[in-house]
């Protein structure tokens, strides 16, 4: 949940993340809750958003590797990350760089 830290700098760009994991509902609100994470958190219980993006799923991993897309208003998927492990997730400056690159900041 390292996107919490710099969320403000994703909204200044007209960015929203939307985290999507195995967890139920119940699980996502109350850890939500507790961290007072400030961005949506959506179950995909049955896999179906995994399934979508080609997210693998590895048991000897821990279940569902991490994945990060950045996916415009047209709903064209502008990067894609898949990692390779449970540490393998681009560094929010690399996601800010990334997106500068792509759209300019919103003032």
């Amino acid at each position: 949940m390292q996107l919490r830290q710099d969320y403000d700098k994703f909204l200044q760009r007209g960015v929203e993340i939307i985290a999507i994991g195995p967890d139920g509902p119940n699980a996502f609100k109350r850890y939500w809750q507790s961290e007072t994470i400030p961005f949506i958190g959506c179950p995909d219980i049955k896999n179906q958003a995994a399934d979508q993006y080609y997210q693998e799923v590895n048991l000897f991993k821990f279940g569902r590797m991490p994945a990060l897309f950045v996916i415009d208003r047209a709903g064209i998927i502008r990067y894609a990350h898949y990692g390779d492990s449970m540490a393998d997730i681009p560094t929010n400056q690399e996601v800010l760089e990334l997106l500068d690159g792509l759209y300019k900041p919103v003032d």
